[in-house]
């Protein structure tokens, strides 16, 4: 066995997904670390709130209007259940919002048709908008410079007062088209990662003045509408926004930024302070931005992590259950592969790196389907030890996600770009003790790993296209999907025995 512990190599030697699941399903093997996990089906924690299905992230506004988005965003809702979407662009160029034009002789007045079309449509789908304020519309820009494939531009406005008096006419439509009670359900953000030159040429001092030039012309047109930023990457800027707004009385609700793994620790963490496993580096940050809004005037207020990712499967379930005291809502980044920021893929499925994106041409990915398995999770909290996040619905029934938490390395920069994926770990067997269960009580299963629930296997069988042909994307779509539960019985001291390759998960639901 290499450094990889059992490897996609390793797994394809069992052939069929049924050899697969059988070589996992049997008693641990000499040698294997064997996990104890606990649930205590008797005994509630509290709420479980799902952090997971507020939010989630797609490319940039134009693209909502496209049928093939909006199909996966029907997956999205229809199977993970998400409130809202976020994306940058609203303001962009092709968006024509305040574009100099033949059609308004070159002299740009406020022009929100395409801003209809894109929020009528997700209103139409049953999700609202989570409203990021970007990118700065030509007729107001200080200067040309531009972000990647769409030409976002990313400078400062020419004037903060002609900005406000564009963002006052923006929400004044809104609420004369939506209602006010629509519309003060709708987070309004401000930009989107300020911190880095990519996205914002000006200084954070720049971007201080704008928030509070935009939170202020939000609130004039409505007190209650909700408004927030920094909207920081690597949880940058915090306490200094914090303290800015605070010395300046300017209205935050909330509070957003960004993290990934794959994060330079130097910098969120500070040189010289201890590595972090990728699997802790999200929740490590999380509770560093949570104290840091906690030290200052604004402590309480909701902090939403408005860009994450991973596509590990046993990582995304370890996230979201260790960042669960710090945050109100993880929005991962992007749901769906029709995702042009840094250009258009030249790939449906690939090896390796496969970029952000969680559902590529209808067909669902790995990570897509743990969101799945996670919102199939209750209301209420149980308590739990181990790799597990126990769950009682609201009907009653016990559910739990249960995992094998592997080092999974995630991208670091631009995703996408590698055609190798290193994976850490080995397959363990977990011995699940279901305290408060009845002996010989029958439990349902279903599986998420890089073979079940995943497109890949089937996808290699097929010679691995780089196009797949209408036929084979049919049936990848057919094959991507969670198998339907095993059945499998509790011992005579309620314990349930599984074993899971590494990165793999397991929903646990107690039947009868």
């Amino acid at each position: 066995m290499n450094e990889d512990g059992m490897s996609r190599r390793t797994l394809l030697g069992a052939g069929s997904l049924a050899a697969i699941g059988a070589a996992y399903a049997g008693t641990a093997r000499a040698n294997e670390e064997i996990v104890p996990v606990t649930i205590d089906t008797r005994t509630s924690t509290g709420p479980l709130p799902h952090i997971w299905t507020e939010c989630v992230g797609s490319d940039r506004a134009a693209i909502t209007l496209r049928e093939p988005w909006r199909n996966d965003l029907k997956r999205w809702t229809d199977e993970v259940g998400t409130q809202r979407v976020r994306f940058h662009g609203i303001f962009a160029d092709e968006m024509s919002v305040m574009t100099p034009t033949i059609l308004n002789r070159m002299r740009p007045t406020p022009n929100f048709q395409r801003v209809d079309q894109v929020y009528d449509g997700l209103l139409a789908r049953k999700v609202k908008p989570f409203v990021e304020l970007s990118f700065m519309p030509k007729g107001l820009a200080s200067g040309t410079t531009s972000f990647f494939f769409y030409g976002g531009v990313i400078t400062p406005p020419k004037s903060n007062e002609a900005w406000a008096q564009f963002i006052t006419a923006f929400v004044v439509h809104l609420v004369e088209r939506y209602g006010i009670a629509e519309v003060r359900q709708w987070p309004f953000e401000v930009w989107n990662e300020p911190n880095l030159s990519v996205f914002w040429t000006g200084t954070k001092q720049q971007y201080f003045e704008f928030y509070r030039a935009t939170a202020l012309a939000i609130k004039a047109v409505d007190a209650q509408i909700q408004v927030g930023g920094p909207s920081t990457a690597s949880v940058e800027w915090i306490a200094d926004f914090a303290a800015y707004c605070a010395e300046t009385n300017t209205p935050v609700d909330f509070f957003t930024t960004h993290v990934y793994a794959g994060d330079s620790q130097d910098k969120l963490f500070g040189k010289g302070t201890a590595r972090t496993s990728q699997n802790d580096v999200i929740p490590r940050a999380i509770k560093q931005a949570r104290e840091q809004i906690d030290a200052s005037t604004f402590a309480g207020k909701p902090l939403w992590i408005t860009e994450w990712s991973s596509d590990s499967p046993a990582m995304i379930a370890h996230v979201v259950k260790e960042s669960l005291p710090y945050c109100q809502a993880m929005s991962p980044w992007v749901m769906s592969c029709e995702y042009e920021e840094l250009g258009i893929a030249d790939y449906i499925l690939k090896e390796g790196d496969s970029g952000w994106g969680m559902i590529s041409a209808g067909i669902a990915k790995p990570s897509f389907n743990t969101h799945k398995l996670l919102s199939a999770l209750g209301t209420q909290r149980l308590e739990s030890s181990g790799p597990a996040l126990a769950s009682r619905r609201d009907n009653g029934t016990i559910a739990a996600l249960v995992w094998n938490l592997a080092e999974a390395t995630q991208p670091s920069g631009i995703p996408g770009l590698s055609h190798t994926r290193t994976v850490r770990g080995e397959a363990k067997t977990l011995i699940i003790d279901m305290i408060g269960a009845r002996a010989g009580q029958n439990v349902a299963v279903r599986y998420v790993d890089q073979e079940r629930g995943s497109p890949m296997p089937a996808w290699r069988e097929m010679g691995s296209p780089q196009y797949p042909k209408p036929d084979q994307l049919a049936l990848l779509r057919k094959r991507a999907d969670i198998a339907p539960p095993e059945t499998l019985r509790l011992s005579k001291d309620r314990k349930l025995q599984l074993r899971l390759p590494p990165e793999g998960v397991a929903l646990l639901e107690l039947k009868g």
